[in-house]
């Protein structure tokens, strides 16, 4: 045994086969891209998911909502915890419990189990996905080394999400709609086995965990997303939605309660005394809550209305990422020059813009006009936020405090998302239990004794009248949807202001991209 390798092994938490960044790289990339994609392969599969656990339109967004929430939650109690406790083995920790919960989710046989594995989904994403940005640090050394790291994992996060939208439609049409859930198994026993391998740990720092202040954040805004789903199917006046917007009150006020106390918060309300950032904030909660409700009913449409596949319908969506790539690359290219003002209205507006055409949307709607159209001008506007949002809001902050701002946008992006989508819902529930009453005559009068007996069972219209329910709804969803995009238009309007050593400041700075 050479003194080279002596000394190795007697290092505590050195990795056990040094000198392959390469491989390193990999595994973290890796990571990242199967936290980032697991929103978008299990969207595809929702029509099926829904037919085989029997969930009703309204509560299939807690497919979406119990992931979202506690990735949003908990995220910035994960990126402190590889601070205290070793990135590397919090890394290990947060994708063997993804994993874990990904297993339990494809067994699922009841809609609770399902939702209880996609909620400990998101408790592992939550703790290895700030870990993955923040290994790459450790991993290698200032410079253009770490430079291209961080290059590939932006790229990761950027296209996740157009190859979650292939992969959830080839295993739902080529296996079944557990297969986006089991594939995650052997992907995360390897990446947790080769970990310890290739990444060395991380120096610990002394510190705290705020517990109280992730909870209450999570469990006030749980409880605000279930009562605004709960008033969908029970009414703005029954008894545990009004309990639920009471105890979301309750928590969040306790919440920030306890931010103002904590020594070491988890959530740094400092970081919203700078306007700037502040507006940032409200934009990215403002667009992530559109977003996450026009994709989330948009797949619903063209599987139940149009009728595609899972493959076609992820086919579908690959024109959008295309569209948010392109925005994001002018944007970065132009923002040093011209700042985050321009982008951040253009962007808003365009948004909205795109929704508004989708208020359109109707059973005779084909996909060009009625998706792929609203879609691009949709994807370019949010592509144009996507880069602006990320710098400004790290833009100006002291080195130490970069995590916690980058951590707030992007648990601002997951929160933000679920919120709206609860609010969508909502509309969407009246909306179609509105329409349904109209159709309902119809169907008796021109149904046949097959659908009758069907209906009889399910409850639920076959098509055409379904198509017309189910379409109807989601056009008044999404107007809701156009005032999100509307406020985060009024928000860069009249909170972003741009100084001269802003610009200074935001010249080269465009890091990895939000996941």
């Amino acid at each position: 045994m050479t003194t080279s390798q002596l000394i190795q092994e007697q290092k505590p938490g050195a990795a056990r086969r040094e000198g392959h960044p390469g491989i390193a790289l990999t595994v973290i990339a890796a990571c990242q891209l199967m936290v980032v994609l697991d929103a978008t392969i299990v969207n595809i599969a929702l029509p099926h998911i829904q037919d085989a656990l029997k969930f009703s339109t309204t509560d299939l967004t807690w497919v979406v909502s119990a992931y979202t929430l506690t990735f949003g939650g908990l995220l910035l109690l994960g990126a402190r915890a590889g601070d205290i406790l070793g990135r590397r083995r919090v890394f290990m920790t947060g994708i063997l419990l993804f994993t874990f919960a990904s297993l339990l989710g494809g067994l699922a046989q009841e809609p609770w189990q399902l939702l209880a594995a996609r909620a400990l989904q998101g408790v592992g994403g939550a703790i290895a996905s700030p870990t993955s940005l923040a290994l790459i640090t450790t991993t290698f050394p200032e410079g253009p080394e770490r430079n291209r790291a961080f290059g590939v994992f932006a790229a990761v996060s950027a296209g996740g999400g157009a190859i979650g939208l292939l992969a959830g439609g080839m295993l739902t049409d080529w296996l079944d709609w557990r297969w986006v859930l089991f594939v995650n198994v052997p992907i995360g026993v390897l990446i947790a086995a080769l970990a310890p391998l290739y990444i060395n740990e991380s120096q610990r720092h002394p510190g705290r965990f705020d517990i109280a202040g992730a909870l209450t954040s999570t469990a006030g805004m749980a409880s605000l997303v279930y009562g605004f789903i709960r008033a969908s199917e029970d009414g703005w006046r029954d008894g545990l939605t009004l309990g639920s917007f009471a105890a979301a009150v309750v928590l969040l006020l306790a919440f920030v309660f306890t931010e103002l106390r904590a020594k070491e918060p988890i959530t740094p309300l400092k970081m919203f005394r700078d306007r700037n950032r502040s507006g940032t904030y409200v934009v990215m909660l403002s667009l992530a809550a559109a977003m996450f409700g026009m994709f989330f009913y948009i797949v619903l449409f063209v599987q139940n209305v149009l009728g595609y596949s899972p493959i076609k319908a992820g086919l579908a969506f690959l024109p959008v990422t295309v569209a948010i790539a392109v925005g994001a690359g002018l944007s970065q290219r132009f923002l040093p020059t011209l700042g985050p003002k321009p982008f951040m209205m253009t962007g808003s507006a365009l948004v909205a813009i795109g929704l508004f055409w989708q208020t359109f949307i109707n059973p005779d709607s084909s996909y060009v006009g009625g998706v792929l159209g609203p879609m691009l001008v949709f994807g370019f506007g949010m592509g144009l936020n996507f880069v602006t949002v990320t710098v400004t809001a790290v833009s100006g902050v002291a080195q130490h405090e970069a995590g916690a701002a980058s951590g707030l946008l992007n648990a601002t992006q997951q929160v933000g998302g679920s919120l709206g989508l609860s609010i969508l819902t909502t509309v969407f529930g009246s909306a179609s239990t509105d329409e349904a009453k109209k159709q309902l005559p119809k169907f008796l009068a021109q149904g046949t004794p097959e659908q009758k007996a069907q209906f009889a069972k399910t409850h639920q219209l076959p098509a055409p009248w379904g198509s017309e329910v189910l379409a109807h709804g989601i056009s008044i969803a999404f107007i809701p949807a156009v005032a999100m995009a509307g406020l985060a238009f009024l928000t860069a309007w009249m909170a972003i202001k741009v100084r001269k050593s802003d610009l200074e400041a935001l010249a080269g700075t465009a890091g990895p991209g939000i996941g």
